[in-house]
């Protein structure tokens, strides 16, 4: 199931109205998409309220807002090499503020303080329950699902500061979207970035150096996290610097694609 965060357009009686929604059709013709709105929250079992939209009628948000978003550091061994880094004896995390999140058709604003941004394609997992030190065996029961994001990053503040929260925590620095796939095994899923249809990242998630499973234990061990919490986890080799006018796709085998637009900071 593919669960979207969604406003609806201008023309519409429910004009400027935000709901949850399941997404239904097919991605690669968007024409034949269709969104079923939901009552409330998307967590438990999601009641339709019997309304439906054609996908060309509503605007994607991101898919959630997060309490938190714990992010986690050279989680595949190429990115952490490429970088001059070597993998952490345990993983590495980070938090991005919940300011820093944005849909699939906003953009990401390029922080006057930087002069070296980059992408980060990431499978982001979408907590589904309030949990804390959940064992291994039941790491399933409190994900919701999976969707893409860009774990965008200042590099050189991050190598200039040292502690990451201005070069990865600036407004827009996480996009997250298109929606929340539901069914989806994310042991092994082709993970892409391109940058103006020129491919930066290619890789997949069976790269990881800690599964997705391993790191909500290690991060449940240490907090409580409640629905709707994002876990980042990691990026594969390849980044590099964006400008003002790229536009970034970050794609996820199973999920679909994330773009965004790169403006100047109004």
């Amino acid at each position: 199931m593919r669960i979207a965060r969604f406003s609806v357009r201008e023309g519409s009686p429910a004009a400027g109205s935000v709901s949850f929604g399941v997404v239904e059709g097919d991605p690669a013709r968007p024409e034949s998409l269709v969104v079923h709105a939901l009552a409330g929250h998307p967590f438990g079992q999601p009641q339709p309220t019997g309304e439906s939209y054609r996908f060309q009628d509503v605007r994607l948000l991101s898919p959630m807002l997060p309490n938190k978003i714990v992010a986690v550091g050279r989680n595949y061994a190429a990115h952490a090499a490429e970088l001059g880094n070597a993998v952490p004896d345990v993983p590495l995390t980070f938090f991005k503020p919940s300011t820093s999140v944005i849909g699939p058709t906003e953009s990401i604003a390029y922080p006057p303080f930087s002069s070296d941004v980059q992408p980060e394609a990431e499978l982001a997992v979408v907590i589904g329950r309030m949990c804390r030190e959940v064992p291994l065996e039941r790491v399933p029961e409190v994900i919701l699902g999976y969707t893409c994001a860009n774990d965008v990053t200042a590099r050189d503040v991050q190598q200039r500061e040292g502690q990451w929260a201005r070069a990865k925590g600036f407004d827009t620095a996480c996009p997250l979207g298109p929606w929340i796939e539901t069914d989806l095994d994310p042991s092994d899923l082709a993970i892409t970035c391109t940058v103006n249809g020129e491919l930066r990242q290619a890789g997949r998630t069976s790269e990881m150096v800690r599964s997705v499973a391993e790191l909500i234990v290690h991060i449940s061990e240490a907090m409580t996290l409640l629905p709707g919490d994002v876990v980042l986890t990691g990026t594969p080799a390849g980044v590099g610097p964006i400008q003002v006018g790229d536009e970034v796709a970050v794609s996820i085998e199973g999920i679909g694609t994330l773009a965004n637009k790169v403006v100047k900071r109004g």
